[in-house]
């Protein structure tokens, strides 16, 4: 078999590994887009401010505005409480006066669900991600584009069947005769 037999194979997966690398970059950057970008940056002090009268709020059941039920961070981000009601508050490990501020570093990945005494439910959800940087993106194309391409290949091989010349000659030669 000569380059020459082969040229049309690789020409074909030249072809179909662009396709490949441009389907996945659409699908992969699509789904960071629709995620709406909340991990792909790079970490931060993130502050949850505890206004004045929630305590009051809380102990009436009611939700005490701006505090979310959940919360999305990046791995290394810092959230920082600053509480502004007239009682002390807990959120898990911390301890925060009236008027005063406590930080939690966020050093590993997981989801947690702290308790606090801010929220009627008595807990806060906390998600702490990997966030999504360069190195990472490009990874995940690393791990989707061959295989995409070796599926898309053997489809296209299996669906447009390449011509060899010596098949048209051959065929060429039948009708003739």
């Amino acid at each position: 078999m000569t380059i020459q037999d082969l040229a049309p194979y690789l020409r074909r997966l030249v072809v179909v590994l662009l396709v490949s690398i441009a389907a996945v970059v659409v699908i992969s950057e699509g789904s960071l887009r629709l995620q709406g970008g909340s991990v792909a940056r790079a970490p931060e002090t993130v502050e949850l401010v505890i206004p004045a009268g929630t305590a009051a709020q809380v102990k009436a059941g009611e939700e005490p505005p701006g505090i979310p039920d959940e919360m999305v961070f990046v791995l290394g981000d810092v959230l920082l409480v600053r509480n502004l009601d007239v009682v002390t508050h807990t959120l898990g490990p911390l301890l925060i006066p009236p008027e005063s501020t406590a930080s939690l570093p966020l050093d590993y990945s997981d989801n947690f669900a702290l308790t606090c005494s801010f929220k009627p439910t008595k807990y806060l959800g906390l998600d702490v991600r990997e966030p999504t940087t360069l190195g990472t993106r490009l990874l995940a194309l690393a791990f989707a584009v061959p295989p995409t391409a070796a599926m898309l290949y053997i489809y296209s091989l299996l669906s447009f069947p390449i011509n060899k010349p010596e098949d048209d000659a051959a065929a060429g030669g039948e009708k003739a005769g």
